[in-house]
């Protein structure tokens, strides 16, 4: 039993499970911070685009 106990204290395959999981969600982290910002960005644009569109369509002027 105590051989049992001193390898699994000196087992670190759990620890470098644990830090790729926190790499991962570091990343995904990230990843999702960036679409938010391009995504709010876009966005704007599309909102620019349907603004001229709908200007130009109707009698109102719109600056594009």
């Amino acid at each position: 039993m105590s051989r049992f106990l001193t390898r699994f204290a000196q087992d670190e395959s759990g620890a470098t499970a644990i830090e790729y999981g926190l790499i991962a969600a570091l990343i995904s982290i990230t990843i999702i911070a960036a679409a938010q910002s391009i995504g709010g960005s876009i966005k704007t644009k599309f909102e620019k685009v349907n603004e001229c569109v709908n200007a130009s369509t109707s009698a109102a002027q719109a600056t594009c």
